[in-house]
């Protein structure tokens, strides 16, 4: 396999939050906090000093552009925006080739692809970390993010172990991104789960097989159901997404005659939840359609604008936990002689 000269340590790509371990994703968690707790603190370390990251965009971002850049930036390294037209990824050059040089020039590479199967060729080729950042299938950093945000609004008297998560809306296998996503992160942390969408936009049942498989290691407990009032009666947190897609414009009539007004996230369903409930979304959000801006933008029962900020946090902390033990210490006798060496190549041979 082609190597790697400036990276160091074992490789490992960021895909699917199913595959971590509990004590990996808390590990996470916490180096995610104690980024943000420094961040705060006006102290971020430059632990990814001259790292580089390759960033490919096939779709379209705000958030995820903005705090992939950020991050990186604030830990010492930089980033390169790459998108289609602007550079050969998967027409005039195979996938795998792209992989290969794109490895030989850059720390990691981050891409945001429609198709999964995209995501799954890129790590096979790629010999440094690749960072899922949002496919059609799941996303991964996303799901981090709500999933820590959560964990700084607890309910009072419990533990993360001990919430339950409530989706409402698309589950469907080709659509359901965030429903998927949120059964993902339940099933490794070993929560209750609860999706809830009508029968027809209903999560399929390969994927519920998936996620109660992991949930039988963890002790996670997954509930479908298109019953709204059953769903939310002890909820901690309720995840909504949008309901129309790019590619499904010709959907959009039956989803809004599906979904509005059952499956909205109103201030009428939040109040048929526990007083202590809070809501997510992980942005876009389509205002009035499957959340009201009365919900989104409630003091204290909306966490949405916790958890996008928190976006920031969480691609800082998975910056650091996959690349860092891949840098290659700077030896400063190193770094002086060889600068004395081609400064005076270089002075030599350009008087």
């Amino acid at each position: 396999m082609y190597a790697h000269t400036r990276t160091k340590g074992e490789l490992k790509h960021f895909i699917d939050t199913i595959d971590f371990s509990k004590q990996e994703m808390l590990d996470i968690f916490e180096t995610i906090r104690m980024l943000k707790e420094m961040d705060m603190q006006g102290a971020v370390p430059k632990i990814l000093k001259g790292a580089s990251l390759a960033m490919i965009f096939e779709e379209p971002s705000t958030r995820t552009r903005v705090s992939f850049e950020t991050a990186i930036t604030d830990l010492g390294g930089h980033a390169l925006y790459l998108k289609p037209g602007e550079i050969h990824f998967g027409s005039h050059e195979a996938i795998k080739d792209t992989a290969r040089v794109v490895s030989s020039m850059c720390n990691g590479i981050m891409l945001r692809t429609k198709e999964h199967e995209t995501i799954l060729n890129l790590a096979e080729y790629a010999t440094v970390p690749v960072f899922n950042a949002m496919t059609y299938y799941n996303h991964p950093t996303q799901g981090i993010c709500d999933f820590f945000t959560m964990s700084e609004h607890l309910p009072a008297g419990k533990k993360l172990d001990d919430i339950h998560v409530v989706f409402v809306g698309d589950s469907r296998e080709d659509t359901g991104i965030m429903s998927k996503e949120t059964g993902h992160m339940c099933a490794t942390l070993g929560l209750r789960y609860t999706v809830c969408s009508p029968k027809k936009y209903s999560m399929s049942e390969q994927e519920q097989a998936k996620i109660r498989a992991k949930m039988a290691e963890t002790g996670g407990i997954l509930t479908v159901t298109d019953d709204v009032d059953a769903a939310i009666a002890d909820a901690d947190f309720i995840v909504p997404d949008v309901w129309t897609y790019y590619g499904y414009e010709e959907e959009e009539a039956d989803r809004m005659a599906s979904f509005m007004p059952k499956y909205q996230l109103n201030m009428s369903m939040l109040n048929r939840a526990p007083e202590h409930c809070k809501a997510l979304h992980c942005l876009p959000a389509n205002r009035e359609v499957e959340i009201t801006s009365e919900v989104l933008d409630h003091p204290t029962r909306s966490l949405v604008f916790q958890e996008a900020e928190n976006r920031l946090h969480t691609q800082r902390g998975l910056l650091a936990w996959y690349l860092y033990p891949r840098m290659r210490e700077a030896d400063e006798t190193l770094i002086r002689y060889n600068e004395g060496k081609l400064r005076s190549f270089l002075d030599t041979r350009l008087k």
